[in-house]
This record gives C-alpha cells, structure tokens and sequence, in this order.
C-alpha cells in the first residue's frame, strides 16, 4: 500500500488552496484607507496629512525575534547602534542571546520536547504523583505531534517524487495547469498527485513559486519538526555556552544579530520602518524610528530565559516599543518573562506580541509569553495583535489568526504583506507575524510626535481608536482593526490635555 492511500492529508492541501486564493499581491495595501481606497488598511498614508510640519522624536523600536539582516537596502540606515558596549555586550545594533563565539542556534526543540527531556533526565522514578501525571501527558501529546510530523514528511516526500517523475514526463521545468490536464498519468499515485496539483495551481498557475513556496516550504517543515523540533536526542544549548538553568544570568550571547536566518526578523523590521517614499520595497508605517535587534527566536520555540533577557536589554538600552512576532504553547519559567516584562513596563515601554496562527481561542488555549502574570495580576503597557485581511467581509479575520475576546486586543493587516528579506529583496507573508509590527509601527508612530504620552497612554489610544467591524465582534476585545489616522487624531487631543 503506497503512502497516498495509507494517510489522509487535506490539511495541507487546504493551507496551499487557502494561501494561493488569499494572494492579493497589492504592495502596501496595510496602508491604504477603507473610505479612500476600499481596502481595510489603517490609513497610514492618510494620517501623515496631520503630521505636515510638525517635528518628530526619534524611538528605538526593538525587534526580538530571529535576527535581522542588517545590510538591507531599506534598513541599514534605521538600525540602532549602541552606544553602551560592556564587556559582554558588544554588539553593534543589538544582541544576540542563541549564540557565542562557537556560533548560532539555529534550530531548537519546541518547549513540550525541552519539557519532557527535562522530567526523563531527573529520573522519572523520582517525580511526585502531579509531576508524573504531567510528564505523561506531555510526552503523549509528544509522540502524537512526532508521528504526525514523521507522516507528514514521508507523505511529502512521496508527493514531491512523483510530482517530479510527471514534470519530467511533462518535459517543461514550468508546466501550466494545461500540461498537467494534458499529462496521461500511469497508475494512482500519478492520478492523485495530477489531480492535486490541477486544483491547487487554479487561481496561480505559477508552478514554480508554488513549488518552491508551498510544496518545498511544506517538506522542510515537517522535516524540521521530525528532525529537530520534537527530537528528544536534539539539544543544541551547548552552543551557547551559558548556565540554562541560572535564569538570573544575563552576560551571555553574541553580537551577531544576523544569525542563520534573519528571513522573519528582517520582514517585520520592513513593516515598521521600512524606508517611506524610497521606492524600494514597501513604506513602513513610521518614518523616525531606529530599529534595536535582538535575537532570540531560534527555528523552534523560543527559551524563557532568552525572552526575559531580551526585553530586559531592550529596557536597558532605551527601547520604547518592543515588538514580540513570537508565541508558543508551553512555558517552562513564566515567572522569569513576568519580571522582565514588569522591569520594561516600569522603565515606559510599550511591548506588542503576535497572538498566533492556530486558529484558537487563545482565552481558552495556552499562549506564551502572555499579559497575565502567573502571581496574579496582568501587564498594562501590553497589546496583542490578531491579524485581519483586506475586505470588510467574512475573510476580514485571516483564516488562521487566533483570536480571543479577552487576550486578543485588536486586529491588524497580516494577509499577504509585503516587506523586507535578505539580500535586499521582498516578499509577501501572511501572519499574526505581520499583523504585529503594523500595530509596534502604529504605537511608534504616536511615541514619535507625542513623546509626553505614556506607554499606557499609547495603547489605550491604539485600542480607543480602531475601526470596528461586525466581522471582528468577539473575535477581540474592540472588535475593530487599528486604525492610524484615527489614532493620531486621538493622540492629539490626549497630548494637548497634558
């Protein structure tokens, strides 16, 4: 029995037919107006009209995440340099806490794998009766997620194999859907791979962006998974040459803020700031800021230890707006995250996170970091941003966006957006990812020409000042997409009362 009758697969297929109907390809369109453009953008280009003549403050907005690539055509000239080298802390435009003079972290194990290799190593003998129940949940929930990667990797494999034995047969490196409608397929696994790939390239016709985009993206991240992600027997800390478990220690890391792959960081950098009016690439949504790069996201789950150290050196060197494109769903030491977002908050800064895209409630379903402290209470200064498309319509909420009516705040562009990767290039990427730095850009924006107003301030107006939808209701707690032109008004009149 081949692989393609032993397994049923159309979550995949559906996120390439999802991503491919959903290719706008309209560079900007986050910045464009709903009344002027008839695309649920949030007036960026319209708010600058209110700016005309009026003097702006420079704001360090640090971007933790994967790294960033700091010889961008459309970022080298925004990047923060620091002026406060210590002896551990010598980078340039940032630091990096996944790497030493031994190199970079570039992939790491997702926290429920870190979990249970943590419970095997202290002897599960010698684990209380709670610990023992959660061990066995975890490593449950463990071999599920692994086997379904492993599937997933040998079903890809098998597709992709057969995909090129036709193109072969076809012999065109760019075959149309009419080749493949054309082609005569010899046997199941042919008819199926044939038919699939007539359905998919539909709305594209684009086979080799498709390819690349989807099917190979698709292989290499199951492959990750398998191979890294959920593979007990991995665990690259070693590189990092730190006490992992001393969750007080700071004078680790690396200046190399670029790493393996800046691919992430690097797009959301664009969102914020990317050069306005250039012509290069996309405009970002504020025109004063420098960009502070940290890095601590690995291909993985991010480390707790990591992201307090990464908020806390953002404080530290003069960030007021903090951008976290990141979530996951375990944490193994909360309370450390807590305290640095609490030191960061004390310090005036306003941080943003991504709310992710598993399509969940996340008022129901574990996401980490989040606002709420695990000693009670909850962070102020604290947004998190669930991702919208480009019509007031039933798509408005992005297919894969988590929402959540009380730990979602808002929703912003993060369908197709287009911005910065390495090398001086571009592309289009959805995500909460996006979504993100369109709302960090926003809370910069309004810190650069109302510097009096506080962090709190800056995101109560943010939330006061979105344009709600029908489609939104419950799915946030505005129930509305952020809203530019809207918000600096607000600022305006907030500043004018200080």
């Amino acid at each position: 029995m081949n692989i393609f009758s032993k397994l049923i697969i159309p979550s995949c297929c559906a996120l390439f037919l999802t991503m491919s109907a959903q290719a706008q390809h309209i560079p900007n369109w986050q910045n464009k107006d709903m009344s002027g453009d008839g695309i649920f953008g949030i007036s960026t280009d319209k708010a600058y009209s209110l700016l005309q003549g009026k003097k702006s403050k420079t704001v360090i907005v640090a971007v933790i995440d994967g790294g960033v690539d700091t010889l961008h055509e459309d970022l080298k000239s925004l990047l923060w340099v620091n002026p406060k080298k210590k002896a551990w802390d010598n980078g340039i435009h940032g630091w990096s806490f996944i790497g030493s003079v031994k190199g970079n972290v570039h992939y790491d194990n997702l926290e429920l794998a870190r979990q249970v290799r943590q419970h095997e190593q202290r002897d599960t003998t010698k684990l209380n009766d709670v610990e023992l129940l959660v061990y066995h949940n975890e490593k449950l929930e463990l071999q599920k997620e692994l086997r379904k990667a492993q599937q997933m990797k040998e079903y890809m494999s098998h597709f992709i194999s057969t995909l090129d034995t036709i193109v072969a047969k076809i012999g065109k490196a760019d075959p149309s859907p009419a080749n493949f409608k054309a082609f005569q397929p010899n046997g199941n696994a042919e008819s199926y791979v044939c038919e699939m790939i007539i359905s998919m390239l539909a709305d594209t016709g684009d086979y080799q962006t498709f390819r690349k985009e989807e099917l190979d993206a698709s292989y290499n991240h199951y492959s990750e998974q398998a191979d890294y992600q959920l593979n007990l027997a991995f665990d690259p800390r070693g590189i990092v040459g730190d006490d992992y478990f001393d969750d007080k220690q700071r004078d680790y890391g690396s200046p190399d803020v670029m790493g393996p792959d800046a691919e992430h960081g690097t797009h959301v950098s664009g969102i914020i700031a990317g050069i306005r009016g250039n012509g290069l690439g996309a405009d970002g949504i504020a025109n004063n800021v420098k960009i502070m790069a940290i890095r601590v996201v690995p291909n993985g789950d991010e480390r707790d230890k990591d992201v307090a150290n990464g908020i806390r050196y953002a404080a530290d060197h003069g960030a007021k707006v903090i951008n976290m494109s990141f979530g996951k769903g375990y944490s193994q030491d909360k309370k450390i995250v807590d305290e640095a977002v609490k030191y960061a908050l004390k310090k005036d800064v306003l941080l943003v996170q991504a709310a992710g895209n598993d399509n969940q409630d996340i008022d129901s379903v574990p996401h980490f970091p989040n606002r709420n402290y695990s000693s009670g209470g909850e962070a102020g200064a604290y947004i998190v941003v669930g991702a919208s498309g480009l019509k007031n319509d039933s798509t408005l909420k992005a297919s894969f966006s988590n929402y959540g009516k009380k730990e979602v705040d808002v929703f912003a562009p993060g369908v197709q957006i287009y911005s910065s990767i390495p090398g001086s290039k571009y592309a289009y990427f959805d995500g909460t990812s996006m979504a993100c730095p369109v709302v960090a850009g926003l809370a910069a924006l309004i810190r650069e020409y109302y510097p009096k107003l506080k962090a709190q301030q800056v995101k109560n107006i943010i939330l006061s000042s979105v344009v709600k939808s029908d489609y939104l209701k419950g799915r946030c707690l505005t129930g509305g997409v952020v809203n530019a032109y809207n918000a600096l008004q607000l600022a305006a009149q907030k500043e004018a009362l200080l």
